[in-house]
C-alpha cells in the first residue's frame, strides 16, 4: 500500500451505533423471547378444538395435527 492509501484508510470512521452492542444484543434476545412466548401460547390449539372436528364428521374428522 502506498502512503496515500494508508492515510485514507486511517481517516475512515465507522457509522456510530445508536446504543452499546450489549444493549442491542439484549433487545434482540428480548424480541426472540417474546416471539417464543407467543409461539408457546398456541402450542395445543388444534387439540383444544378436537371435539368440533369429531362432531363435524365426514372426510375432515380424521385429519389434524396428530394425523400420521
Amino acid at each position: 500500500m502506498t502512503l496515500t492509501s494508508l492515510l485514507i484508510a486511517s481517516e475512515e470512521q465507522l457509522a456510530p451505533l445508536i446504543a452499546p452492542p450489549l444493549v442491542i444484543a439484549g433487545v434482540a434476545a428480548l424480541a426472540f423471547l417474546m416471539m417464543g412466548l407467543v409461539t408457546f401460547a398456541y402450542r395445543d390449539v388444534a387439540n383444544r378444538h378436537a371435539h368440533k372436528r369429531a362432531a363435524q364428521g365426514g372426510h375432515d374428522a380424521g385429519h389434524g395435527a396428530d394425523h400420521h
